[in-house]
């Protein structure tokens, strides 16, 4: 078990300090994030699902040094962080394009319905297709990447905020400004 605490708190690191949007998960100013969103984050990999909150408790724990703090529902890496910035609520003028990586079956209900953010507070949008592609390969096998219009929607009324250098956030984007990207 060992190695396997020793990977769950690389993962958790990767997740928290490295590249949340990887794995859809907002932090703030502080680099605060809900234990529910980290703990549905890592139930998308087989290699996690059976993770609590208990189990997050006792990986704390055991580590040698104190990397995360857990208080009450949240969590957080205390340092190491290679993010250029913690995803804050700020207004911007997007991209001419921004990207969306989801699942193939997901395609037809985002091209009626626009992309909303779900159980999330935002609907995460990656700088670059790889990104999205990566994002999407959490939820699927089988990936969509979707192209979004990010400026023109902007310049017609639909608000962005800048996330990190590759996250930016939305609370929806109606649909006739998003199409499947070519290629991936």
């Amino acid at each position: 078990m060992r190695d396997r605490w020793a990977d769950l708190s690389r993962t958790v690191a990767h997740a928290l300090r490295h590249e949340p949007w990887l794995y859809e998960l907002e932090l703030d100013a502080a680099g605060w994030t809900s234990v529910d969103a980290l703990l549905t984050a890592l139930a998308r990999d087989p290699r996690w699902r059976g993770v609590t909150r208990a189990t997050l408790d006792t990986m704390i724990q055991r580590a040698p040094k104190q990397r995360y703090e857990l208080v009450e529902d949240r969590i957080r890496a205390l340092y190491g962080h290679s993010v250029p910035g913690r995803i804050q609520r700020t207004p911007g003028i997007p991209p001419v394009h921004l990207f969306h990586g989801t699942a193939a079956m997901s395609v037809e209900v985002i091209r009626a319905e626009g992309l909303r953010p779900m159980q999330r507070q935002y609907v995460h949008l990656s700088v670059d297709r790889s990104t999205a592609h990566t994002v999407g390969r959490r939820k699927s096998a089988d990936v969509a990447v979707l192209l979004i219009e990010a400026r023109a929607a902007h310049d017609e009324g639909t608000p962005f905020w800048v996330g990190n250098g590759k996250v930016w956030l939305a609370k929806h984007v109606p649909p006739r400004y998003v199409q499947v990207a070519g290629g991936s």
